[in-house]
């Protein structure tokens, strides 16, 4: 007895929904990192926390979370200025660094739901 099966492969879409869960998984995680850095940038009248922004490069890949201040690389990298309680220099260095493992899961559960689809 023969039995016959039919394959159909749909490599292209499946990399498209990869990409797309991907990308959504690096802008869920960006802006998880910048709410953990908000809580910790230094703080006077809150102009450095408002311009905390988090953003894709959907070609590339790419993710960043920034802050455009004239002193926002000052302010992180001085680590002898003093800060309110809880605020404090590496406001985004450090967030980063502790958050690397939910950034990685945010990510991966975005690419598996892309291929769920």
């Amino acid at each position: 007895m023969t039995q016959r099966m039919r394959l159909r492969w749909n490599g292209e879409q499946v990399l498209a929904s990869t990409r797309e869960g991907a990308a959504r998984g690096l802008r869920l995680a960006a802006e998880y990192v910048l709410g953990r850095s908000r809580v910790q940038v230094p703080i006077d009248e809150g102009t450095l926390e408002r311009s905390g922004v988090a953003s894709v490069d959907e070609h590339s890949l790419t993710a960043a979370v920034s802050y455009d201040t004239p002193y926002a690389v000052r302010q992180h990298e001085e680590l002898t200025w003093r800060h309110d309680a809880g605020r404090k220099a590496k406001y985004l260095e450090d967030p980063l660094t502790e958050s690397a493992g939910t950034v990685a899961e945010i990510i991966a559960a975005q690419v598996r739901r892309s291929l769920r689809g």
